[in-house]
């Protein structure tokens, strides 16, 4: 078979899996519309989840620590990551958190803030452990200016991008009503922000990106290029914007990534010291010496602007 004809079929074979993708968020988009349901009184974090499933990972059927903090894209909301969430959970993933953020978002630096009360607030229900960030398109640029530009690298170790612009895209020149889209443009106030210099950033970043994505546009704008950070890029080939979320090799590499993370982290390796993360079961004291209680709900604001 010639190199022309195997990009063809690969590219004809990628088309259909970014519309059988689409379609199936399509049915599911209306399950994320509303926020995630908060957790009752005295229980933050239930412990249940689903029976390891065929193909689960070698830590099926035990609970990890988590959490885990999931971003969605531009006009959309968490049910994009409904997939994801239950092959994970079929692992042992029990501390999973998909929040929303309103269409309307008119600023990434506002979402940010917000995001960082998510994240202070999973540290607390959860003994101090560092959090995790999962973020598709516009959610991966929210995540990354938490960690790189608000100090948010205290309290994330892990930072992973699915699709997300990190250099822009030339599609956030087509003429739409959303201020958000002028800061996705290549050159923007805000790439050049995160641009500049943080040397100061402990948080490591993996960068998912689909060789056929047609949103990111070029492509290649998915990948994470700073000398400051520690950032690891995987193309995935034959992948769309939507379909990567849901692609195998995409929800296997978060897996791992995450497993890796909890692993490092739970024999006191400098990220995890970084990020404050509490392995000892004590819950973080407050001034007065007395512990802090747990909190029973989330922060009521969602990531909007």
């Amino acid at each position: 078979m010639s190199v022309p004809f195997q990009r063809a079929a690969d590219a004809v074979r990628g088309a259909g899996a970014e519309a059988a993708a689409i379609a199936g968020h399509l049915v599911r988009y209306p399950t994320g519309v509303g926020d995630e349901p908060r957790p009752a009184p005295g229980r933050p974090c239930p412990p249940e989840h689903d029976e390891p499933g065929p193909g689960a990972g070698p830590g099926a059927g035990r609970p990890h620590a988590g959490p885990v903090l999931f971003l969605h894209g531009f006009a959309d909301n968490r049910a994009v990551f409904h997939p994801l969430l239950r092959a994970l959970r079929r692992d042992g993933w029990t501390h999973l958190h998909a929040l929303n953020h309103s269409p309307l978002t008119s600023d990434v630096r506002t979402a940010a803030v917000l995001l960082g009360r998510h994240v202070e607030w999973a540290r607390r229900a959860h003994r101090g452990a560092p959090v995790a960030l999962v973020g598709h398109s516009l959610g991966g640029l929210i995540a990354r200016y938490y960690v790189q530009r608000l100090g948010g690298d205290e309290h994330v170790p892990t930072v992973i991008t699915l699709a997300a612009p990190h250099e822009g895209t030339l599609a956030a020149h087509l003429p739409n009503p959303f201020p958000i889209t002028r800061q996705m443009r290549p050159g923007s106030d805000l790439l050049a922000e995160l641009r500049r210099p943080a040397a100061h950033c402990r948080t490591r970043f993996t960068a998912f990106w689909g060789e056929l994505d047609e949103v990111v546009l070029p492509a290649r704008n998915g990948r994470l290029r700073h000398p400051d950070l520690a950032a690891e890029n995987i193309m995935v080939p034959g992948a769309g914007h939507a379909a990567l979320p849901v692609d195998r090799r995409v929800v296997d590499g978060v897996r791992r990534i995450l497993a890796a993370t909890e692993t490092v982290g739970a024999h006191g390796s400098p990220a995890a010291a970084a990020a404050g993360g509490g392995t000892d079961g004590h819950r973080p004291g407050r001034p007065d010496g007395r512990a802090e209680p747990p909190p029973t709900e989330p922060p009521a604001d969602r990531l909007s602007a």
